[in-house]
C-alpha cells in the first residue's frame, strides 16, 4: 500500500500519479506562468486524481472543476481579485475544465455570509489549506520556477492513497463536511468515511 511507505516514495507516487491527469499538469504549468504570488492547486481536483488512478477510473473522473489559491494582502479590493480571476479566463479559457482561482487573503470578507461562521483571516495560502473540511482535502501542490513539485501536504499523504476521508473540524461546519463526502462516496464507493467528531 503506498500509504505506508516511506513519505518521499508517497511524493514520488504523487507526482506519478497526478501527472497521469493531462488537465491537472496544464493547469499546473498555466498557473506557473501566471506568476501568482504564493500559488497552488489545491483540493479536489489532486486528491481525486489520486483516488481515481487508484480505483481504476479515468484520471479526470468525477472532478468538478481545479482550484487554484494564491495570497495577496496587499490589495483585498474585489476588483484586484477580479483581475486575476478574467487573466485565468484567457489562461485556461480553451481547457476542458472550470478552473477556479481565489486569493485566500480576502476569504474572511466573504466565508461567514457563504458558509454561517465567521473565519478569522488567512495568513498565507497555507493557513487557508489548512482550513478544508476533510483533512484529506488539505493538499496544494506548485511548479517551482525551476520545474520541481512543491507540495504541501500537512496531514500527509496516507489518507489520501487509502481512500480515507476525515474530518478536520477547525473551521467548516458539519453540514459542509457530511454533503462533500457523501457525493465523493456517489462516485468513489470505496471510499471509507469517517463521522464528524460527536456524529450520532
Amino acid at each position: 500500500m503506498i500509504g505506508r511507505l516511506p513519505l518521499d516514495e508517497q511524493l514520488s507516487a504523487l507526482q506519478a500519479a497526478l501527472s497521469r491527469n493531462d488537465v491537472l499538469v496544464e493547469v499546473l504549468h498555466r498557473t506557473a506562468a501566471m506568476r501568482l504570488p504564493s500559488w497552488y492547486l489545491t483540493a479536489g481536483c489532486l486528491f481525486q486524481t489520486v483516488w481515481n488512478v487508484v480505483t481504476d477510473q479515468p484520471p479526470t473522473a468525477g472532478i468538478k472543476d481545479y482550484d487554484v489559491f494564491y495570497f495577496d494582502d496587499g490589495d483585498l479590493s474585489w476588483e484586484a481579485e477580479d483581475a486575476v480571476i478574467r487573466a485565468g479566463l484567457d489562461a485556461f479559457g480553451d481547457l476542458p475544465a472550470q478552473v477556479e482561482i481565489r486569493n485566500e487573503a480576502r476569504v474572511h470578507l466573504w466565508y461567514e455570509q457563504k458558509f454561517g461562521v465567521p473565519c478569522a483571516p488567512h495568513t498565507s495560502t497555507e493557513s487557508a489549506i489548512d482550513c478544508f473540511a476533510a483533512t484529506t482535502c488539505c493538499l496544494g501542490v506548485r511548479l517551482e520556477p525551476d520545474g520541481r513539485w512543491r507540495v504541501y501536504a500537512p496531514h500527509g499523504l496516507a489518507d489520501v492513497f487509502n481512500l480515507v476521508v476525515r474530518p478536520n473540524p477547525v473551521l467548516a461546519p458539519r453540514k459542509v463536511y457530511e454533503t462533500k463526502a457523501a457525493r465523493w462516496k456517489e462516485q468513489w464507493p470505496a471510499l471509507a468515511v469517517l463521522d464528524w467528531p460527536g456524529a450520532v
